[in-house]
């Protein structure tokens, strides 16, 4: 998978590095100083199409005809060492987020970059999976943060507590179509086809990130669009940590369909008083082009 490599100038002695799979919001990047390495999405026959994101190029490539699909690649190791080596000049040390290990070459190519470090400066940087993406990968991000804010200064201590966090984010999703997905080889062509031939019974398929792999979550009945689907299985599967009390943080996601994505921000708030909705936000361009246009995602973890 393509990903961008994101960097994080904190304040104090841990510096935090991630790629571009957490779909942050301008508002966070400006906020925490984030700087973009660009990644590469090689897709020719729809660099001219009118758009002013990937999902509306891809839906006027689908208009003309254009069946072919994009290439990604992760961030090369080079781009990760330049990185390592610009931030271990301010920072003493160095945390690395990186997206699912399991569906991208990011985090083996933060691991190649450490250790071309020299020995000593390698003990510095460390890397950690979030075995998430999207939605789910900016609730490590923003934990992450707020363990730098609060000035915790052992970086093990941080690393131990995200791990923790890792199996406790949960992401559910929905597909406009899942032939973009499929043809990234990032599912399988029988799940593909669930998604495909539940959406025609008229019920709605939901798909979700567990250890690190996209698979199907189940099916929501009785609902009337994407937004409810979604609605309805956070409410499900909230009920636990709901009645404990908890607070419970939550990031919204989408490809192009702001007006799903607000709808379903507002049933939230209006149902659940004890939930903060972090941001909202467009899909980036090249998660966005695995996952396509119409795409609704919806995560969130207690805090």
């Amino acid at each position: 998978m393509g990903d961008l490599a994101i960097l994080i100038k904190t304040m104090g002695e841990i510096g935090l590095i991630i790629d571009g799979g957490a779909d942050l919001p301008r508002e966070i990047i400006e906020k925490h100083q984030i700087a973009v390495v660009p990644l590469k999405i090689n897709w020719p026959e729809v660099e001219k199409l009118p758009g002013k994101n990937i999902f509306q190029k891809m839906r006027a490539a689908e208009k003309r005809g254009i069946k072919s699909f994009t290439k990604t690649s992760q961030p090369s190791p080079k781009d990760f060492l330049g990185i390592f080596k610009r931030e271990l000049e301010k920072f003493e040390k160095i945390l690395c987020v990186t997206i699912t290990s399991k569906l991208s070459g990011t985090y083996n190519s933060a691991i190649q970059a450490k250790n071309f470090l020299g020995e000593e400066d390698s003990k510095r940087v460390f890397v950690l999976d979030s075995l998430n993406g999207s939605a789910g990968k900016a609730l490590l991000v923003l934990k992450a943060i707020d363990f730098l804010r609060e000035g915790r200064a052992k970086i093990e201590e941080i690393i131990m507590a995200l791990e923790k966090l890792i199996p406790k984010i949960h992401l559910i999703g929905m597909l406009e179509d899942p032939k973009w997905l499929e043809a990234s080889g990032r599912i399988s062509h029988l799940l593909a086809n669930w998604v495909r031939q539940m959406s025609k019974l008229g019920v709605r398929p939901l798909l979700g990130v567990k250890k690190g792999i996209i698979t199907a979550i189940g099916i929501r009945t009785g609902v009337k669009d994407v937004p409810s689907a979604l609605f309805k299985e956070f409410d499900l599967k909230t009920k636990k940590i709901r009645k404990l009390g908890k607070k419970i943080r939550i990031v919204i996601t989408h490809g192009d369909c702001p007006s799903e994505a607000q709808k379903l921000k507002e049933m939230l708030q209006k149902e659940f008083q004890n939930i903060e909705i972090t941001f909202l936000n467009l899909i980036d361009n090249v998660i966005g082009s695995i996952v396509g246009p119409g795409t609704l995602v919806c995560a969130w973890c207690e805090i």
